[in-house]
């Protein structure tokens, strides 16, 4: 008896070991779509990977994905014209979608009937009944869809959040938020990118959407998902003979109960730039980079410029929070990848959008849930 009670538990500890591995495997990938140039970040560092394996990539353009084989030295056999043939072959556990933005709903309706969960480049989608499509689609077939900023896996971002959720800045009253560079064409995006880039209906905007997307993405997380009661943007186009169908800078004042936000996008900063800047009562935190800080508090006379902790492991990177999202160990409700966060981003995006062509302030109410 005592034998038997001996091997039954040594046959569940193996189980409970190969169970423990399976889950740390690394996930299965499809690219869709290579329009989109933030891709070529993946391909390069996709090989090293521990979290993810690509296992097929999804591009119409022959052309197009001709040159990406031969530019990474990738298998033919990952590339593939039918996005439902694809998932069909591969049953992959997400695609990375690397559309246009106005593509995201087409991709992430047809995965999410098959089960697979989504990540897309941000912004979330370019109109809101898109987004409450995509937001339908992931309740019904239960799948994750998340939206990847490059300033999520900013520490800097993540400490001045913490600061001001541990109540270290006192009430926080005024946000401010710059994102953009100098303009898509100047710093060289690719001519897969620019066209769509630069297209209202594919992109939804120009910078306003571009990168008025990172700061409303970030206040609504400071915010704990609450819808502002109000947005008020105006847009201008500075160079129209280079971007003669969008905006090229902006300006939103976000407006919540005792707070004010102010989100600076722009195509026409003299250099890259993706920094955040908290005010509160008590205190100021301003980012420096993905890993600087700037912080006074009450009754200092100087700032400090601490270096912000590293980030956890599994929120350190795109791919392995999206591992760690899809093997359970990370929870993606109300942070700045999930999809509920970025259906409040959404409603800023779009009536910024009406706001700066109405010329009138938008007010706003929550969505029914």
């Amino acid at each position: 008896m005592l034998k038997l009670s001996r091997s039954l538990l040594l046959l569940l500890l193996a189980v409970s070991t190969l169970q423990a591995q399976s889950a740390k495997a690394p996930i299965r990938v499809v690219i869709v779509g290579l329009v989109h140039g933030h891709v070529q970040g993946f391909l390069r560092d996709f090989q090293k990977s521990q979290d993810a394996t690509l296992v097929a990539i999804v591009e119409p353009d022959t052309a197009l994905a001709a040159r990406y084989e031969k530019k990474f030295s990738l298998d033919h056999s990952l590339f593939h014209t039918d996005l439902e043939e694809t998932l069909n072959s591969t049953h992959p556990d997400a695609v990375l979608v690397y559309t246009t933005i106005l593509d995201h709903r087409r991709v992430i309706e047809a995965a999410a009937k098959h089960g697979i969960s989504s990540m897309v480049e941000k912004p979330l989608a370019t109109t809101m009944p898109d987004t409450l499509a995509i937001r339908d689609a992931a309740r019904k077939y239960r799948v994750h869809v998340l939206v990847n900023y490059e300033t999520t896996w900013y520490s800097s971002n993540a400490q001045a959040l913490r600061l001001a959720k541990d109540g270290k800045l006192g009430d926080v009253r005024k946000v401010v938020v710059h994102d953009g560079h100098e303009g898509p064409r100047e710093i060289g995006v690719g001519p897969e990118w620019l066209p769509w880039l630069t297209d209202p209906v594919k992109n939804g905007a120009g910078s306003l959407f571009d990168f008025g997307c990172y700061g409303a993405d970030l206040i609504t997380v400071l915010m704990h998902g609450q819808t502002p009661l109000s947005v008020t943007a105006v847009t201008q186009t500075d160079k129209p003979g280079i971007y003669p169908k969008v905006d090229d800078d902006a300006t939103i004042i976000v407006r919540y109960p005792k707070m004010q936000a102010v989100l600076m996008p722009s195509w026409n900063w003299s250099f890259a730039r993706k920094d955040m800047e908290l005010y509160g009562t008590q205190g100021m935190a301003l980012t420096v980079g993905p890993s600087g800080l700037r912080t006074r508090f009450q009754g200092e006379k100087e700032e400090s410029s601490p270096t912000a902790p590293a980030l956890p492991a599994q929120e350190s990177t795109s791919l392995k929070y999206l591992a760690a999202v899809l093997h359970g160990e990370v929870k993606d409700l109300g942070d700045l990848t999930s999809l509920d966060t970025n259906v409040t981003v959404m409603q800023i995006l779009d009536a910024a959008r009406t706001s700066a062509n109405s010329g009138h302030t938008v007010n706003l109410k929550p969505l029914p849930r």
